[in-house]
């Protein structure tokens, strides 16, 4: 099988990794791809949000699959070109990807499924920002609309900032705020049939404690050792098939990734947001633990043979991935600063590294491209031992000015 990727973050290097190691794949390409992705597939120049250029690639490769991952080209339609081509692509359509390009589409989706979500209010006024921050309270969740690349959420108990982020939304959903601990959920689904991964709990803040800004993500773990064994159960029946459901109900049927951000409140389970692909950095985790080859299942999805796919398989250990981000993340990240260490950090056991924001200088040298580095991934007999393997792997890259968080699954590994 012939795979095109189509991406270049460390989402898409832990989708090109796992497809690397799939017996079934016998050609790995990825576009744009980054350095860390160029050792595992070839990779090619494109503009991902280029329908038509990604199609004509895809047919140039002879491709038997391509796997569209970040958000802003489902949105653009990426998916549908394909489609429209002959190709089959595991993403959904611009219709469809809305559950993520737009928060209000969401609620409403959310509404008419009856899915348990926040109390909101979809606002586009001043007035209406007052009126709403006013019924909720502090602290303040507000969303934008549409698209922000994992920083248009502000959650704050400052009532000026959160009227600002408001003031600065063409459309913004504002929300009552949810208690309790926060859990990923991914599903794969074909339309029809969900068939749902393993839960994973990322961090948002970008310093240790919760502390700091929002951020796109800087690590996760998986398993969760506190939640309710029934939890994956609870959200496939309350969640993730209902909306499923509706989407098709709509005509706009969602084959796909469908990711679930929930809080698991003092009144049960509630779906914060949805994303239309994979979550990073919570893919890097879920796939380190898939044991079952992926390009069949992303293929019986892409096809609509979703349903005749055995039950996926994992394994019993445990993965930790911690993020390395460049100098002043989030705010205005410093680029073209060398990454050393990466062969040394690949030394050791059961650890490895997945390339986000990278490229190569004009000496060739792997130099920082972007806000969040590198996910540096390791697994382990539980989470103790992956959090050892992954922390040892990353004391040995140096990146001037990076930062990372020293805490990434410390209390859950504690209480393991």
């Amino acid at each position: 099988m012939k795979v095109l990727v189509i991406g270049g973050g460390a989402r898409e290097h832990a989708l090109c990794r796992s497809l690397s190691l799939d017996p079934d794949v016998t050609a790995l390409h990825c576009a744009p791809g980054n350095a860390g992705i160029a050792e595992v597939a070839q990779v090619h120049p494109v503009d991902a949000l280029d329908g038509a250029a990604v199609a004509e690639l895809a047919t140039s490769l002879r491709a038997d699959l391509v796997v569209v991952g970040p958000e802003a080209p489902l949105v653009a339609g990426v998916a549908d070109v394909l489609r429209e081509r002959g190709v089959p692509v595991f993403g959904p359509s611009a219709e469809a990807a809305l559950l993520e390009g737009s928060k209000a589409f969401a609620k409403d989706v959310m509404a008419a499924a009856n899915v348990p979500t926040a109390r909101s209010y979809v606002c586009t006024t001043p007035a209406e920002i007052d009126a709403a921050l006013d019924a909720f309270g502090a602290p303040y969740v507000v969303k934008d609309d549409g698209l922000a690349a994992g920083k248009g959420v502000v959650v704050t108990a400052d009532l000026a900032a959160a009227r600002e982020h408001a003031l600065a939304c063409d459309r913004v959903v504002i929300e009552e705020f949810l208690d309790g601990p926060e859990v990923s959920l991914f599903a794969i689904t074909d339309g029809e049939t969900v068939v749902p991964l393993q839960p994973a709990q990322d961090f948002k803040r970008a310093l240790d404690a919760d502390e700091g800004p929002n951020t796109g993500g800087m690590g996760a773990y998986s398993p969760l050792p506190w939640a309710d064994p029934e939890l994956v159960d609870e959200v496939l029946r309350t969640v993730l098939q209902p909306t499923v459901d509706e989407l098709r109900r709509r005509g706009t049927p969602f084959s796909g990734l469908l990711y679930a951000g929930l809080a698991i409140t003092s009144r049960g389970v509630r779906v914060i947001e949805f994303n239309a692909r994979f979550g990073d950095p919570e893919t890097q985790v879920v796939l380190a633990r898939l044991k079952t080859p992926l390009a069949g299942v992303l293929l019986n999805a892409a096809t609509g043979n979703l349903a005749a796919e055995p039950p996926l398989r994992w394994s019993e250990g445990a993965a930790v991935t911690v993020v390395v981000a460049s100098h002043n993340y989030p705010g205005t990240p410093r680029t073209g600063d060398v990454i050393e260490g990466l062969a040394q950090a690949a030394e050791v056991e059961r650890a490895y590294v997945l390339h986000a924001g990278t490229a190569h200088d004009a000496d060739g040298r792997v130099v920082s491209a972007g806000g969040r580095v590198l996910s540096v991934t390791a697994t382990g007999d539980d989470l103790a031992d992956a959090r050892t393997q992954a922390y040892e792997a990353l004391s040995r890259i140096r990146l001037d000015g990076s930062h990372h968080r020293t805490d990434i699954a410390e209390k859950a590994a504690a209480s393991a």
